[in-house]
């Protein structure tokens, strides 16, 4: 698939650029965002045939039935049908909306089923009208330093709505907005024999400091504070991570921290590991750490390029799949269930990024696609050390609709070795919206009082 790369992604690559520091866009530029841009940055209207619509949140629909701050969301599309399907047979005609990595799939496991059910496409994300200030000051203020390991002058929020590089769509991802919450979700592999494998149960809990204080610059905040309670497979049983994630600085020392208790130490203990390429234990290695979420983590060891933005097929408003849906009804012996999955077109950023010189990691390219209208990636496929498409991921995401931000879970596919995995879907009610913990529940003595002993 590497081999035959289309016509039309040569193109894009001719208009790509790889700068890793740029100056901030000018007053003018900024002055677009909330006009003919959304307040994030995505273009507002729609595009010419209508396939995508324009932005609009109050065209959010709620069912009738919702209670605001139940956490029980049904889907509220749940009379629509697909406009159409994309499947073994027909995938090549859809080709120029296809990411590579869908591509791939079709190819390799397209005459067995897989397929897309393609619906009508939402745009109703918003964020809350201060992220939207914070974002106009932070397009002529905020600026990366250090390599792109660093951003200076920014406020929380998207700090590059009107991006100039790989980098900085990288980083409007890796800092989005998100509110407090907490589930309990099953993580299983499908082995090539078809057999779905349980890998992880547990409890995982999520704040994002860096909103806490909305007028400050972000600095030295964390991002986000994440913490994870293993209850299954037995040999992991008490188990606990936690993990501080930076909002504005990946330089030496500022990066990520990451602890660890291990029930067989009765200890806490730093886990510079849990990074990078390591093989992430909770889907029983088949992917990568910086995999979760298609990406996460420092930017350090690639050079990212941004392709442009392109009009593709991605999965969202999957409100059945993630709330309603035990996981076992989604796990076919080859993909995810294609009846329990929505696509819908959207436009999207395109970055790639290559290994640099001299650092090591098992994929040597990665390419990510970014929605326009929340900077989440949505799609995202690797390339091993022989240019061969190996893993291909997706999010299947859903706007909370009583909340100004979504929820997602992450499927991931091994094209090599014929297996894939389906991470951080929760169980049905299990899903909910603010924690109860205080800030000592997310700090390496909090992991020692709640350790098994």
């Amino acid at each position: 698939m590497r081999s035959v790369r289309s016509a039309l992604w040569a193109s894009v690559f001719m208009l790509g650029f790889s700068l890793t520091s740029v100056a901030a866009v000018s007053p003018e530029q900024a002055a677009r965002l909330g006009k003919d841009l959304t307040p994030l940055g995505a273009e507002r209207a729609g595009n010419a045939d209508g396939s995508i619509p324009e932005w609009n949140p109050a065209n959010l629909v709620i069912p009738d039935n919702f209670v605001p701050g139940s956490d029980n969301y049904v889907n509220p599309y749940a009379d629509e049908s697909p406009l159409y399907a994309v499947d073994g047979e027909n995938w090549r005609d859809y080709a120029d909306i296809l990411t590579e990595g869908t591509q791939g799939l079709f190819e390799k496991i397209g005459p067995h089923g897989f397929k897309l059910n393609v619906y009508p496409s939402k745009r109703t994300a918003e964020s809350p009208d201060w992220i939207y200030a914070n974002v106009l000051k932070n397009a002529t203020n905020a600026r990366l330093v250090e390599d792109g390991q660093k951003i200076e002058g920014n406020l929380p929020g998207t700090p590059f709505p009107i991006p100039q590089s790989g980098l900085e769509v990288l980083w409007n991802h890796m800092v989005r907005y998100g509110e407090p919450f907490s589930q309990t979700y099953d993580v299983y592999y499908v082995g090539s024999n078809g057999n779905p494998i349980l890998s992880t149960t547990a409890f995982s809990t999520v704040t994002y400091p860096a909103f806490e204080t909305p007028d400050e610059e972000v600095g030295d905040k964390p991002w986000a504070k994440l913490r994870i309670n293993y209850k299954a497979p037995a040999r992991r049983a008490g188990e606990i991570l936690l993990v501080h994630e930076p909002g504005a600085d990946y330089t030496s020392g500022k990066g990520r921290k990451a602890w660890q208790y291990l029930t067989g130490q009765r200890r806490v203990r730093l886990a510079p590991a849990v990074a990078f390429d390591t093989p992430n234990p909770a889907v029983a290695g088949t992917s990568t750490y910086d995999d979760a979420g298609i990406w996460n983590g420092s930017p350090e060891r690639y050079d990212w390029k941004l392709l442009g933005k392109r009009e593709m097929l991605i999965p969202a408003s999957n409100y059945a799949f993630l709330f309603e849906q035990p996981v076992e009804n989604l796990l076919g012996e080859k993909f995810l269930a294609p009846e329990h999955t929505r696509w819908e077109k959207h436009r999207v950023w395109v970055v790639e990024g290559t290994i640099k010189d001299g650092l090591r990691h098992l994929y040597t390219t990665r390419r990510i696609y970014f929605d326009e209208d929340t900077w989440v990636a949505v799609a995202g496929e690797t390339y091993d050390g022989k240019g061969n498409l190996w893993r291909v991921s997706f999010t299947y995401g859903a706007r909370l609709y009583d909340r100004k931000t979504g929820a997602g879970a992450t499927g991931s596919y091994d094209l090599l070795q014929n297996i894939y995995n389906l991470n951080g879907k929760p169980i049905p009610g299990k899903f909910k919206n603010g924690v109860s913990q205080g800030d000592k529940y997310f700090t390496p003595k909090g992991l020692a009082r709640g350790g098994v002993r």
